[in-house]
């Protein structure tokens, strides 16, 4: 399938790259279908592209790949209607809010986006996490050293 993207331009997607939102997306409730596109094979960033809307386009972060602590219990019913189980379990991913400097880059900890990568439903789940934050820096002690010297 070739989806039209202002970030990429025209890219090609595989079946396996496609990903149903029945419910949309808060703030977004008729976007219901995404490609799910790596940023590199090491990267723990992901973009997630409308195949409808050129110009939407998701930044996500793995929290695991920065938040070791990061924990929530799954509601049952939605890990029912995801399909989800000990077999299968969830993709986890941060929606990030790029900011002009990357060391300024935030991620909503308390609405994460969780996926079944088998069957390729998803869902934005928004937690009851008073300790979490919809604005949690993801780099609170400032860019890797690794990132500085790739010149970002």
């Amino acid at each position: 399938m070739i989806i039209e993207s202002t970030r990429f331009g025209e890219v090609e997607v595989a079946e396996e790259q496609l990903f149903k939102f029945p419910n949309g997306i808060p703030g977004f409730p008729d976007e219901k279908s995404f490609a799910y596109i790596l940023h590199g094979e090491e990267s723990p960033f992901i973009f997630l592209q409308s195949t409808i809307e050129a110009n939407l386009t998701f930044v996500l972060v793995d929290p695991f790949a920065f938040f070791k602590d990061y924990e929530f219990d799954l509601d049952d019913e939605i890990a029912k209607e995801l399909e989800l189980s000990q077999e299968n379990p969830p993709q986890v991913f941060l929606i990030a809010n790029a900011k002009e400097r990357l060391a300024d880059m935030t991620v909503n900890l308390l609405a994460p986006i969780v996926m079944n990568g088998i069957n390729r439903t998803g869902r934005q789940v928004i937690l009851d996490k008073p300790e979490y934050s919809i604005r949690h820096k993801l780099f609170p002690d400032g860019l890797p050293k690794e990132a500085v010297k790739g010149g970002t």
